[in-house]
């Protein structure tokens, strides 16, 4: 584990928040020169601490205008192995984000849909198929405060 003072809980709250920070605007935003925010930066990458950058997408300005968490219970677990089940919905581009999860389920998936007709496409041709699948719970995402 690596010790993080406040300087570096401020690199890593701003690099939250916009990961696109150059290390100049990163250090305005820190109070650190440039080259000081990219040696914290760099540090915190070889440390682990920072492990990539990802460009996040308006799913609604792509058509994306649904999105559906499912929980899904494998119906017998000595037949079909997690990884095929694995391998196989992650094979599927609509599903955004999948968890395997102990609970009431099995694993928590996100699921993206241009409509409700689409996603109802989705679960039928392509959720439903999976290899193991037996229960299926949707929950549709109605808003979302945090990001």
């Amino acid at each position: 584990m690596i010790d993080l003072d406040d300087t570096d809980r401020a690199v890593l709250r701003a690099l939250q928040s916009d990961g696109g920070l150059s290390a100049a605007a990163l250090g305005k935003r820190v109070g650190l020169s440039q080259p000081s925010a990219w040696r914290r930066v760099r540090r915190l990458e070889e440390a682990g601490v920072i492990t990539g950058r990802r460009v996040v997408l308006d799913r609604g300005k792509l058509g994306f205008d649904v999105v559906v968490y499912l929980g899904v219970k494998l119906a017998a677990k000595g037949r079909v192995s997690l990884a095929d089940f694995e391998r196989a919905v992650c094979a599927i581009p609509e599903v955004q984000l999948v968890q395997h999860v102990l609970g009431v389920y099995d694993y928590r998936l996100k699921v993206v849909a241009r409509d409700l007709a689409d996603f109802e496409r989705i679960l039928r041709r392509r959720i439903m198929t999976l290899p193991g699948v037996g229960e299926v719970e949707s929950n549709v995402l109605l808003s979302e405060e945090k990001g």
